[in-house]
C-alpha cells in the first residue's frame, strides 16, 4: 500500500515525572490519531520499564500509535554507556524531558489484528475512511 504525502507533524514535551506511554498515548486520544508514528525524541527517563523481546529490537523511541494501541520500541543508556532495549511500557518516567516529534498519516490508519503464527497482536493498515 503506497502511503502517499499526505501527513502532518507536532511536536510533544511531556513535563519531569511524567509516565512517557501513558502520555503519548493520552496525546494520541486528544488529537485522535489513528495512524501516528515517532518521527525522533530526544530526553532522560528517571525510571525505565521495558518489556524485552526475544529477539534483539529498538533504537531510541520508534514506533506506531494510535488511539487504540501503541507498537513503541526504546533504547536506553545508563551513566556508563551500557545501552538496553526493548518494548515500552508504563512507568517509565521522564527525568527532566522528552523532546518527541510526532507525525501522523493522513490517507489511512493503523489497528492491530491477532497473527496466528506467533500469537501476538500486530499492525494492521487500511486506508482512511472519510
Amino acid at each position: 500500500m503506497q502511503i502517499g504525502e499526505n501527513y502532518s507533524s507536532d511536536i510533544s514535551c511531556p513535563n519531569s515525572h511524567q509516565d512517557l506511554k501513558k502520555e503519548l498515548m493520552a496525546y494520541a486520544e486528544k488529537n485522535k490519531i489513528v495512524a501516528g508514528f515517532i518521527a525522533t525524541c530526544v530526553g532522560s527517563l528517571e525510571q525505565v520499564n521495558l518489556r524485552y523481546a526475544n529477539q534483539p529490537n529498538g533504537t531510541l523511541l520508534k514506533g506506531t500509535l494510535s488511539t487504540t494501541s501503541a507498537h513503541l520500541h526504546l533504547s536506553v543508556a545508563d551513566s556508563t554507556s551500557k545501552a538496553i532495549g526493548g518494548h515500552l511500557l508504563d512507568n517509565n518516567l521522564i527525568y527532566t524531558t522528552a523532546e518527541i516529534v510526532i507525525g501522523e498519516l493522513l490517507d489511512i490508519e493503523f489497528t492491530q489484528a491477532l497473527d496466528s503464527a506467533y500469537g501476538y497482536q500486530e499492525l494492521v493498515i487500511k486506508a482512511r475512511k472519510r
